[in-house]
């Protein structure tokens, strides 16, 4: 029996194309065929699709350190980190392995960001950051620096730093501690409300803007995916331009810098953590990307 988010849809639909699936005792035809209340559904799997792990040199990023343990990189927005359940190529994974090697995954291994997406798709990856959130992240290079990095953000021993525009109010400080865990009914969506994990995030307002903008500072204590997002939104001020946990805003000129941005106005700006070989403490600063320092100064002329 398959557990709840134990297969992508994507991959049902395969099984279903080849013939794999049926109701009793009648092969599926379509994934739109209805079932009903006691319906007994039958799946044969497919194998695994064989992961394409080409190295890329064309994916876009910075690099602001490497050594032969680690290498830690500025990603823009758009890019994503590592293979997975719609993006199987051209992700952060293939442009760095055109770098260099990576330390293999672990057999079995999940992260303190999200679940496990496949043991062979996650080279050197120790966490991430969401597809259109850009900024700073760590790669590891040999498995011993990968396993080391992996205990210090399973423990929390980081500096992790993001900048976010939120639309609405937040206070000068504002610490929020909620329980966390996947969405009752959107299952795309995690939410702070419920769950059986703990999510910690310290924002502080740098600056509020005239028009209902405010400028804010996150630092996580913990690193759950879409953490900063849902937070956010469950207080009442959603980054900007967020797709999935935000809204319109109010003012037509605010949704305009919104629509020209594109993404959540979101920036990992600061990562610092000890060397994980070398035990030497390293910082690294993302500075903001072009698109992201466009639409504060944008907002900030509206005043």
């Amino acid at each position: 029996m398959l557990e709840e988010d134990e297969i992508s849809r994507a991959e049902i639909i395969r099984w279903i194309d080849a013939g794999r699936v049926a109701i009793g005792s009648k092969t599926i035809e379509k994934a739109a065929t209805k079932v009903r209340s006691g319906d007994v559904i039958i799946a044969d799997p497919l194998p695994p699709e064989a992961l394409d792990l080409t190295p890329d040199p064309t994916v876009p990023f910075s690099v602001l350190y490497q050594d032969e343990d680690i290498i830690v990189v500025d990603k823009p927005a758009g890019v994503v980190v590592h293979p997975g359940k719609g993006n199987w190529t051209h992700t952060l994974v293939h442009g760095l392995l055109s770098l260099g090697t990576l330390a293999p995954a672990n057999e079995g291994e999940s992260d303190d960001d999200e679940e496990d997406m496949g043991v062979t798709a996650r080279p050197g990856i120790v966490h991430r950051i969401d597809r259109h959130t850009s900024g700073v992240l760590v790669v590891a290079r040999t498995l011993v620096a990968k396993n080391r990095l992996m205990v210090m953000f399973k423990e929390h021993r980081l500096e992790r730093v993001y900048d976010a525009l939120a639309v609405g109010i937040v206070p000068e400080t504002l610490d929020i501690e909620t329980p966390y865990g996947r969405h009752a009914v959107d299952r795309k969506k995690f939410t702070g409300k419920s769950g059986d994990k703990r999510a910690v995030s310290h924002f502080t307002l740098i600056e509020a803007l005239s028009c209902g903008v405010s400028r804010v500072e996150c630092r996580l204590e913990t690193g759950r995916t879409h953490q900063i997002r849902v937070h956010l939104s469950e207080h009442g001020a959603p980054i900007l331009a967020d797709a999935m946990y935000g809204k319109p805003a109010r003012d037509a000129r605010v949704a305009a810098v919104a629509k020209t941005l594109n993404r959540q106005a979101l920036h990992a700006r600061t990562l610092g953590f000890v060397h994980p070989t070398k035990q030497s403490e390293m910082k690294f600063e993302a500075p903001w990307p072009a698109d992201l320092a466009s639409a504060y100064e944008q907002l900030r002329a509206l005043d």
